[in-house]
């Protein structure tokens, strides 16, 4: 095995013993109830994640492979027309069969079968797909951990995911926004290391000077954006935001509650009173354009955010941290742009100039979604570290909640 083979082949065993490992504090009913269709559940992932390697890599390029069950092939593809048909998303809740043990089973299966094709010296093509493969599960890491929250959030019982010690509400500095020159720059992934077909290719941007914050929003911040009728006030919002919020009755961020005039919050521990000096957290772009321009400022594009972003050491409050939960901003400079809330920026999900879709199957990873949703940047408290980068580009419609999300201000130099 030759070592670019055997680091990929690392990378592999450890992005699937990470989701056995957060899969580990879930009953079969936990694995298996789905709380809304946007959402999937837990048993869902951990098969899907196996489905990728079984159908991408090891039905297409090792021969003599024998699928763990042929009905996987239906049950567990996500979006690919060009593989087939596929068991409807808003009912992946319904599958009560197979079992968490059978799952558990089919990973099995699929490891050991990905571990002996690997010692068989195969193509660059079979090498860059469990490279992506691996990627795309820790992708599934994040959302199964954010639908796990959605879930125990539906019930009454408000169970905690990991039990964790109550943290002391902090406080944060006054926010401060700090220049950058702007001009004619480069963003986008290079060729040298991974990235998805979406981070390329590599192109020139004119950005005029602008200003960024030095932290993301806080809850006191957002709060203050509560009591003052944020959500009162449709002149601060988008037409079809506005429409959201009252059919939605937005009043807050998602899980946010009042009890005895303080708002509490669901997190991956249970219920929490909200700190006032974390990072705001479960809102939509609406909400955070909303909130821009009461605060008078505005979102920063995706190629603003990558600019400040880009010569920063990747360091923050990701999924290794075990705390699960935004954390205040510490120290000084420009803060928080990796990890804790992923950030709306004003940019819509596009194809850079002279975007190509990856070859095959994989063309419908990222290109497909082009239309329709918003750019997110830097990662959250539940994205494994080793996944994101000052170019990834993650992206969702503009109503979604669910995620940690949060906002980073900007405004004109």
């Amino acid at each position: 095995m030759s070592s670019r083979h055997h680091e990929i082949f690392r990378q592999f065993q450890v992005t699937r013993t990470l989701s056995r490992t957060l899969a580990a504090p879930l009953s079969d009913a936990d694995a298996t109830v789905q709380s809304m269709p946007d959402a999937s559940p837990a048993k869902w992932h951990l098969a899907h994640t196996s489905w990728f390697f079984e159908t991408m890599v090891l039905q297409r390029f090792s021969t003599g492979y024998t699928p763990f069950d042929p009905a996987f092939g239906y049950l567990f593809n996500s979006y690919y027309e060009a593989l087939g048909a596929r068991h409807p998303r808003p009912r992946r809740g319904m599958l009560t069969r197979p079992t968490l043990e059978t799952i558990c089973a089919y990973r099995d299966h699929v490891d050991r079968a990905i571990e002996d094709f690997c010692q068989r010296a195969p193509s660059e093509a079979a090498l860059e797909l469990i490279e992506l493969g691996r990627h795309h599960e820790s992708q599934h890491q994040e959302l199964l951990l954010t639908d796990i929250l959605h879930l125990f959030a539906q019930s009454p019982l408000r169970p905690a995911y990991k039990e964790r010690a109550s943290d002391e509400a902090g406080e944060s500095a006054p926010v401060r926004f700090l220049p950058l020159d702007g001009g004619l720059a480069e963003i986008g992934a290079g060729d040298r290391h991974f990235a998805y077909d979406c981070e390329r290719p590599r192109h020139r941007v004119f950005v005029p000077p602008y200003r960024i914050a030095d932290r993301q929003v806080t809850n006191a911040e957002w709060i203050a954006f509560i009591d003052e009728g944020g959500y009162r006030n449709p002149l601060l919002w988008l037409s079809e935001g506005w429409a959201k919020c009252l059919t939605e009755g937005w009043t807050a961020p998602l899980y946010w509650e009042q009890r005895d005039g303080a708002f509490w919050t669901m997190t991956l521990s249970g219920m929490r009173r909200v700190d006032p000096a974390a990072p705001v957290a479960h809102i939509s772009y609406f909400e955070a354009d909303a909130f821009a321009r009461w605060s008078g400022k505005r979102l920063p594009t995706e190629a603003e955010w990558e600019l400040a972003a880009e010569n920063l050491p990747m360091r923050g409050n990701f999924l290794e941290s075990g705390r699960l939960r935004p954390a205040a901003a510490e120290g000084a400079g420009l803060r928080q742009m990796f990890g804790d809330v992923w950030e709306w920026t004003s940019s819509p999900f596009s194809p850079y100039p002279h975007f190509r879709p990856a070859e095959g199957e994989a063309s419908e990873y990222n290109g497909k979604f082009m239309c329709g949703q918003f750019v997110l940047r830097g990662g959250s408290c539940v994205s494994p570290k080793t996944h994101i980068r000052a170019t990834y580009r993650n992206f969702f419609p503009p109503d979604a909640r669910w995620q940690f999300s949060g906002v980073r201000l900007a405004e004109d130099s």
